[in-house]
């Protein structure tokens, strides 16, 4: 087995060129966290096997290989195949071209998210699509929620709390999140009748 205390300290990889660089480039905590790992498989392949311990440049290399691995992004596009249209799993309803445009112009800098203009106050979230919903439907409210699992509870809570709730066998599944239908009507206050 090599002398394992041959290897390089985090601290002496983290001052040379390269450390330095991937200290800018990913910040200094992530970088010794990819150091620490990397340090530790080369230590932990040494006990196990007979090699030479690699060079600090190669470390590095290793570690730079971890970084860009842990911070590439983990959604990527799919084809949706599957026949099913608005498919859960595959992000829903993609978005209109529109829609990512005002989505674009609105986060790319400050907005009126919580703030009423006219009134120069703090405001709230929720009326800038109930207002449309309201108006679009007529009904006296609405609110947003970004799943099924939580509208669904929020109706029955409303609507049915303390009271008997029709559901078929069929639609006692998991709604999403692993939520599943038994669970949020007990949260609601609603009891399911099969």
């Amino acid at each position: 087995m090599p002398d394992l205390r041959a290897l390089p300290s985090v601290d002496k990889l983290l001052q040379s060129p390269r450390g330095r660089a991937l200290s800018a480039e990913y910040g200094r905590p992530l970088t010794v966290d990819a150091l620490r790992e990397t340090l530790a498989s080369v230590r932990a392949a040494a006990r196990t096997q007979e090699a030479a311990l690699p060079s600090a440049e190669a470390l590095l290399a290793q570690a730079a290989r971890l970084l860009a691995d842990w911070l590439r992004p983990s959604l990527i596009p799919v084809i949706n195949a599957t026949g099913v249209i608005l498919h859960t799993n595959l992000g829903r309803a993609p978005l209109s071209a529109a829609a990512m445009a005002a989505m674009q112009a609105v986060s790319s800098g400050y907005s009126n998210l919580e703030f009423d203009l006219p009134r120069g106050k703090r405001g709230s979230r929720l009326i800038h699509a109930a207002d449309l919903l309201r108006r679009l439907t007529g009904a006296e409210d609405a609110l947003v929620v970004n799943n099924n699992a939580s509208a669904v509870m929020l109706v029955l809570a409303g609507l049915a709390s303390r009271r008997r709730v029709l559901v078929a066998r069929n639609q006692l599944v998991e709604i999403g999140g692993g939520f599943r239908v038994p669970d949020v009507m007990k949260q609601s206050g609603a009891k399911l009748v099969e």
